[in-house]
């Protein structure tokens, strides 16, 4: 029997139906990552208005036998299936996936570095996670994922995203 790993991967999008993406990268991930628990949807929204390009964002905890560069792999082929382009970094996305924690490991490759280089810095990223296990230890900081949501920047800004019914503005 292969070992399986605890993993959390962000999703992220800002282009059409952004709440349908997100379940489709969702649904696209298994088998390779068995889904536990999936984060309420996020917003940044600044003054308390949501633009309908703002990121909406989610996390999910699952697990995986894959090792950390082939669970990469797939989560661009998963990218790329849904119509990211693959040179695209930053700017309007459809889609974006990251791994953010796989167990207590931490490395650092050209192509990966787990945990997350940015994840202390983003509430957007932070607020799911602690939702879904405040009591994490980052395995390099040494704080739970509550402890960095709370020290981060723009957590007042990061709200819980209920997509508006048709016909409504975004609120």
């Amino acid at each position: 029997m292969e070992k399986r790993y605890t993993v959390y991967i962000g999703l992220g999008s800002n282009l059409g139906d952004r709440v349908a993406h997100l379940r489709d990268a969702i649904r696209h991930m298994a088998p390779a990552v068995t889904l536990q628990r999936v984060s309420q949807l996020y917003v940044a929204a600044p003054l308390g208005y949501v633009r309908d390009d703002a990121f909406v964002n989610a996390v999910i905890e699952g697990t995986t036998t894959l090792k950390p560069i082939r669970l990469l792999e797939e989560l661009k082929d998963i990218e790329a299936a849904m119509g990211r382009p693959r040179d695209v970094q930053h700017g309007p996305q459809l889609i974006d996936l990251d791994i953010l924690l796989y167990g207590g490991l931490y490395m650092e490759t050209v192509e990966l570095t787990i945990p997350h280089p940015l994840l202390a810095k983003r509430a957007f990223v932070l607020k799911p996670l602690a939702e879904l296990a405040p009591n994490l230890m980052h395995p390099l900081l040494y704080y739970t994922m509550s402890e960095l949501l709370n020290d981060a920047d723009d957590v007042e800004q990061v709200k819980i995203y209920h997509p508006p019914r048709p016909g409504e503005p975004p609120v």
